[in-house]
């Protein structure tokens, strides 16, 4: 028994956000509001649970996710679609114009961050920490615009962040990353489905 309290003790942030993640994709998948109220609290966890175990480009990685939250809930919640019987923010297409600049953006992130990490931290996974973290930008930004290709980025994060979590010890929400890539890949499909009975009512 004191085993058990002291593991809770020693992972509660772990086991925490991870219940607030499982909780956070769902409503993402469901393209539910809600996930931005669900994604504060999980957030603002998450600064705690990253800073404690080094991983400091995601411990700042939060600070920005949680102004984005605001971002994607004001645009969710007052941004009308452009076609007149659509009252919600559609899902649409990334925009090609916006490709190019984000992967200049995103390399630009990636280069900075790790060059910070090594010189003014003692992080041991500069490479992947600053990568996920460069390229966490653009998915937390186009899922406040509801693009569609939002999922896609987010399976490589996934992908790459729950290798590295297991590596650095915090295998809940390490397995939680896992499973992220699976319900990417079917809020992939489902946002599909929805844009294009989006297109199917305006037309």
């Amino acid at each position: 028994m004191n085993n058990i309290t002291t593991f809770i003790q020693t992972h509660w942030l772990d086991i925490t956000t991870t219940l607030l993640g499982l909780l956070y994709i769902y409503l993402e998948y469901k393209a539910s509001i809600w996930l931005w109220f669900v994604g504060f609290t999980m957030q603002a966890l998450g600064i705690v649970l990253y800073y404690q175990n080094g991983l400091y480009a995601d411990c700042g990685m939060e600070v920005y996710y949680i102004a984005m939250t605001i971002y994607g809930f004001i645009t969710w919640k007052f941004v009308k679609g452009k076609k007149k019987r659509q009252t919600d923010l559609p899902v649409t297409h990334f925009k090609k114009s916006l490709i190019l600049p984000w992967v200049v953006a995103t390399l630009v992130l990636w280069a900075g961050l790790w060059w910070l990490l090594v010189t003014q931290t003692d992080s041991r996974v500069p490479i992947a920490d600053s990568f996920t973290t460069a390229l966490s930008f653009v998915g937390i930004w186009a899922l406040a615009r509801k693009y569609l290709e939002q999922w896609l980025i987010w399976i490589i994060v996934d992908i790459a962040t729950c290798a590295l979590y297991f590596y650095k010890g915090i295998p809940f929400k390490a397995s939680l990353y896992g499973l992220y890539v699976v319900i990417a890949i079917m809020g992939y499909l489902k946002w599909k489905k929805m844009m294009t009975k989006q297109y199917e009512q305006v037309n």
